[in-house]
């Protein structure tokens, strides 16, 4: 099973769409997993028609019509894996521990957003914690990214994080 992750990407305040790249990794991917701050509903829409299945959820950006549509966390199992996507873990300090006692009895991997910082870490107990960071707002960060893996056999495999030229 192929995973896109992306978070963050506040279509049309940051940028008027996904990136070419990314739409292509969407079009390839089974599952695609969205952490929130979309800022408006044709992303949502777009990413509906597009993707293969979309897990999603909302963001503190996001106003009442996406709420509407979408929760603000989501649980899936996907080829034996028990994934929850939720847009803030809270401060960097202390995350892993946080999202351990939070997520840890029943996920397996924790996609989050909101800190436009990538992110893969492993909790106490095993939770693996991913975020995409931004496709759209690098904010501070040297690059614009997302992230793609791939589950088989019940593990997560090959993450890796994608840079995405900067805008002209």
């Amino acid at each position: 099973m192929r995973l896109v992750l992306m978070a963050d990407t506040h279509v049309p305040k940051r940028a008027r769409d996904l990136p070419p790249q990314l739409w292509a990794a969407v079009d390839e991917a089974d599952v695609v997993v969205h952490a929130g701050d979309w800022v408006e509903e044709p992303l949502l829409d777009a990413l509906v028609a597009r993707a293969a299945r979309l897990v999603a959820v909302h963001g503190n950006n996001d106003g009442p019509e996406l709420r509407a549509r979408l929760p603000e966390v989501a649980r899936v199992e996907l080829a034996g894996l028990r994934v929850a996507v939720v847009h803030e873990t809270g401060p960097a300090g202390g995350r892993e521990r946080r999202c351990a006692a939070r997520f840890g009895d029943d996920v397996d991997i924790l996609v989050f957003g909101h800190s436009h910082i990538p992110w893969d870490s492993v909790a106490p107990g095993g939770l693996r914690l991913l975020n995409p960071g931004s496709p759209t707002d690098r904010r501070r960060q040297p690059y614009a990214t997302y992230l793609t893996a791939r589950i088989s056999d019940g593990r997560l495999h090959d993450v890796a994080l994608h840079t995405l030229p900067r805008r002209t």
